[in-house]
């Protein structure tokens, strides 16, 4: 192989794999990393959203709401066991990032409910949606949607709850 075909070879293998893992998004001092979702079969009312935030600030951050062109409305929940018996609820309030922390939404703890989705979700797609925070404000990202059965797409999210 000559040099221009290796150096072409060479940076096209750098942005696919560079695009298989930048599914990450910044709003100020947010990070919002791997946003994903489960396909859906046909019929289904609801989804599930999942993703990682990470407030690199010195203030703390609320997610007070998200929304999604693909389902009436989207709600922030949780998900946790007390005295044995598994319960899930809406969070109206949202859910705080501290300074320096992350938090989480995965399977079994806090996430996404879409709820009445005007279409199923489909493995491989990408999906828009918004998060709105109380202080960074808005910003549009994309979820990937993994199969059916899937606990944490492309990066590792633990739990084992199912929707």
């Amino acid at each position: 192989m000559n040099k221009p075909v290796r150096m072409l070879a060479a940076a096209l293998l750098a942005l696919s794999s560079t695009a298989a893992f930048a599914h990450e998004f910044k709003l100020g001092p947010l990070k919002i990393g791997h946003p994903w979702s489960r396909a859906t079969p046909g019929g289904a009312k609801v989804g599930g959203g999942y993703l990682t935030i990470e407030n690199t600030g010195t203030t703390p951050d609320r997610l007070v709401a998200v929304s999604a062109p693909f389902a009436v409305r989207g709600e922030i929940h949780e998900m946790a066991t007390r005295d044995g018996v598994m319960t899930m609820r809406e969070l109206d309030k949202g859910v705080e990032i501290p300074p320096g922390g992350k938090v989480e939404f995965k399977p079994g703890g806090y996430h996404i409910m879409f709820q009445e989705l005007k279409q199923p979700l489909k493995q491989d797609e990408m999906v828009k949606g918004t998060l709105t925070f109380e202080k960074a404000g808005t910003i549009e990202v994309e979820f990937k949607v993994e199969g059916m059965g899937a606990r944490g797409g492309s990066e590792p999210a633990g739990g084992g709850h199912k929707h």
